[in-house]
């Protein structure tokens, strides 16, 4: 799998931590892709939202290549659209962007409300990641 970063993102890391982050990357998708396929993270996101553009922007480029990103792959919906095939939500989300965390049988498991920036996005989400894996049918 190649790793791709934006410029922006490249020119900060630089070259030696770069390849780190591809090397680490790599062995997460290598070692982890059957836990990689059991949990996803639903973006439900509308055209016009500024928060959605915000994490679009801050944290999506990261989270692709991130453990977080490894774990729990993002999947997108729009606001007003279908949900994904399979997807059983405890509520239809009324606000972007809402993080919904979905379990192997597509059931939520977990869900962030809003976009409160990545100082509070990156806890919230590891948090209910390592809840789902420890749940019975998590």
């Amino acid at each position: 799998m190649a790793v791709t970063l934006p410029i922006r993102l490249r020119r900060l890391l630089g070259g030696a931590a770069l390849a780190a982050v591809a090397m680490v990357s790599a062995t997460l998708v290598t070692a982890g892709s059957a836990a990689a396929q059991e949990l996803r993270l639903l973006m439900i996101e509308q055209v016009g939202c500024v928060y959605c553009a915000a994490f679009n922007r801050d944290i999506a480029p990261a989270y692709e290549v991130s453990p977080e990103g490894q774990a729990a792959p993002l999947i997108r919906a729009d606001l007003r659209g279908p949900l994904p095939e399979g997807v059983t939500l405890a509520s239809r989300p009324f606000v972007t962007p809402t993080f919904i965390l979905l379990g192997p049988d597509g059931v939520e498991v977990g869900r962030l409300t809003g976009f409160p920036g990545q100082d509070f996005f990156w806890p919230y989400v590891n948090e209910m990641i390592d809840r789902a894996r420890t749940q019975p049918n998590g």
